[in-house]
């Protein structure tokens, strides 16, 4: 490849990936952020900077409350720093405390009560899961919601389906009671529930039949050779256009799809990490930042409401993540404040200084573990 080539090379891996990666993470951090702002102002706490990246500032300006947005040189995230922090994880800053007037005092984050506290923290990973919600609501009220009957077009060879005695034709009526309306109602269900027995109803020919079948995890691709495990039964829904449509949903209708799409995705993140952590989840399903680059070139490259949705999905990634229970994220602090409230008083400054680089380590072993993983995909897809 000539020099020529390795220019256009970079410059299309840019266009590609980088810029959709950058825009994603921008709007999500953004969301984060604002959600400690908002309600940090409500509380009444003096806002210093809000910025979107770390390091070096590029942009910004100062607002007539004396906060000074900015967005800075390392796109890998933000911070918002209040009044008598010493830095952006919140840690106090007892020099300058102590020259601060007492009117000064009642501005800064630490001379609030723990609730207030504690709500400030929380803010920011609520608003992660509130943008999600916004984001599929808008998504779906915008461009409506693509659904098929719950009727079985296919029954796979040697599947969980096939040895339920589950036909094609079949209609699902329910699973464990629950009814199933939509196919992707179904396929919901099945996603949580590897190697669990379900009771399932279909509809054979107008009479109800009443069978029993247990997904089975499987490594399946999407159309960019993408490798996941997911639980399957083995069946292939209709495509008759009478039965696979575009359902135009009302506001009401958009909000409530929103709310269960980032329900879903909790719910499955959750299980994920709960499996991770019993050795039941293979680690390498980890992504870093690479591996989220490279997603969002793919998602960018379906449209931007593809784009637009696997913001959504992230940004519920995010809000998990920071509510960890890690020192230096924000579950990490809500810790440190439910200890504050039972005890009566809050955790001395050595242990909040030796748990938050204990949390610091913690988050850069798992940052670079998950990007080893994006770097050994990349390598293992080359050959």
């Amino acid at each position: 490849m000539d020099v020529s080539g390795l220019v256009d090379f970079a410059w299309n891996t840019v266009l590609i990936n980088i810029v959709p990666f950058l825009f994603v993470l921008t709007v999500i951090v953004f969301f984060h952020e604002l959600g400690h702002y908002l309600v940090g102002r409500w509380c009444g706490i003096r806002i210093e900077t809000f910025s979107v990246g770390f390091g070096k500032e590029l942009a910004g300006f100062t607002d007539k409350h004396g906060t000074r947005w900015k967005l800075s040189a390392i796109p890998l995230g933000g911070y918002v720093k209040f009044l008598g922090d010493s830095n952006a994880a919140s840690m106090p800053d007892n020099a300058s405390l102590e020259h601060l007037s007492p009117e000064q005092l009642e501005g800064t984050f630490q001379s609030k009560s723990v609730w207030r506290r504690a709500a400030t923290v929380a803010a920011g990973p609520i608003a992660n899961f509130i943008l999600a919600i916004a984001i599929f609501a808008g998504v779906a009220y915008f461009n409506g919601r693509v659904v098929a009957d719950p009727i079985i077009a296919q029954v796979q060879e040697n599947s969980p389906a096939q040895e339920a005695g589950i036909q094609a034709g079949d209609k699902i009526v329910s699973a464990d009671g629950n009814a199933i309306t939509y196919f992707s109602d179904f396929q919901r269900y099945v996603a949580s529930r590897a190697d669990v027995p379900i009771a399932l109803v279909v509809d054979r020919a107008g009479s109800p039949v009443a069978l029993e079948v247990t997904p089975r995890e499987r490594v399946q691709q999407d159309a960019f050779g993408n490798e996941f495990k997911v639980p399957v039964v083995g069946i292939v829904a209709t495509n008759d256009s009478s039965s696979f449509r575009v359902e135009h949903l009302s506001l009401l209708q958009s909000i409530n799809y929103g709310a269960a799409q980032t329900w879903f995705i909790t719910e499955r993140t959750v299980d994920f990490l709960v499996g991770l952590i019993r050795g039941a989840q293979p680690a390498d399903q980890l992504s870093g930042p690479i591996g989220i680059a490279h997603m969002s070139g793919q998602a960018a490259s379906l449209g931007f409401a593809t784009l637009l949705n696997m913001a959504a999905l992230l940004s519920v990634s995010i809000g998990l993540l920071n509510l960890m229970p890690i020192p230096i994220l924000d579950g990490g602090h809500l810790v440190f404040y439910a200890i504050e409230a039972a005890r009566g008083k809050p955790v001395s400054e050595r242990v909040m200084e030796v748990s938050f680089r204990i949390g610091f380590a913690l988050l850069i072993g798992l940052m670079l573990f998950a990007s080893s993983n994006d770097i050994l995909s990349r390598i293992g897809g080359l050959w």
